[in-house]
């Protein structure tokens, strides 16, 4: 919630927007499951204080689905930003998609696990007891992103088939969807992905970031779009959500800011 004085300071700002000649844009922003939520709460914040507009779009980092955020660059959809795990935005760079050296990290995101909201929490403390919870679900979900394409390719394939039988792939749709209307016992995602689907009014409960050694972090970046209409203000964008005024919504979704890191976390996959 704003103070006065904000307010105040929003339309002297935007005012003086307006003095210099400068206009208002719209910059079109795409997002990656991992930062969708966030970004979406911050998107009023950015508009209030600089006048500008946020269209935002949301695409998976990677994947078959038409609506993954490669496949949409590659049919020529034009964006301004565009948010995604830094392997793949990496790969946009390389393809011509992105502007080279326009990448900045904006958070690390851990892998979580959700039962249906009010189902018993199964305990993933420790290596034994998750795989214990793999080998006893009846379903499992994970997603065609960053966090479901590690899980199919590093984790399920310990177990042979028995966990691969019994686990679906979720193409264009959050896996906390399925969970929380009972189609499938567990899910996994991002823990910034479920977290919007808990709470009071929530359709599933969030278990807890999966453990070592089964856990992968993901840096999640952003970077400037080639052709962006709007590169100034893009910037001014990724300014504003690097900012350490954010950190704390970014806390709160299960996100860790990248600034505040130091180590040598793996990039996502």
């Amino acid at each position: 919630m704003f103070t006065f004085f904000s307010k105040v300071t929003t339309v002297v700002g935007i005012s003086l927007l307006l003095a210099l000649g400068l206009q208002a844009a719209t910059i079109e922003v795409i997002s990656s499951g991992a930062f969708y939520a966030t970004m979406n709460e911050l998107k009023p914040v950015f508009e209030e204080k600089t006048g500008h507009t946020i269209h935002l779009s949301s695409g998976s980092s990677m994947g078959a689905s038409e609506t993954s955020i490669p496949n949409r660059l590659k049919r020529g959809e034009t964006f301004d930003l565009i948010i995604l795990a830094s392997n793949q935005l990496d790969k946009m760079i390389d393809d011509g998609f992105a502007v080279q050296g326009s990448r900045v990290d904006l958070v690390h995101s851990s892998i979580g696990m959700m039962v249906k909201k009010g189902q018993p929490k199964p305990d993933i403390s420790t290596q034994e007891k998750f795989d214990k919870v793999l080998l006893d679900a009846k379903s499992i979900g994970y997603s065609a992103s960053a966090s479901g394409t590690y899980l199919s390719e590093n984790v399920f394939p310990r177990f042979g088939e028995t966990v691969k039988a019994k686990s679906k792939l979720i193409v264009g749709d959050r896996v906390a969807t399925w969970v929380g209307r009972g189609d499938l016992e567990i899910g996994f995602q991002q823990v910034s992905e479920i977290i919007p689907f808990t709470g009071e009014n929530g359709s599933v409960d969030l278990v807890g970031p999966i453990p070592a050694p089964y856990q992968k972090v993901t840096v999640f970046s952003i970077g400037v779009a080639k052709g962006s209409k709007e590169p100034v203000v893009a910037q001014e964008l990724v300014g504003f959500l690097t900012s350490k005024d954010n950190y704390a919504r970014l806390i709160a979704q299960g996100l860790i800011p990248a600034a505040t890191t130091h180590d040598t976390t793996q990039k996502g996959k």
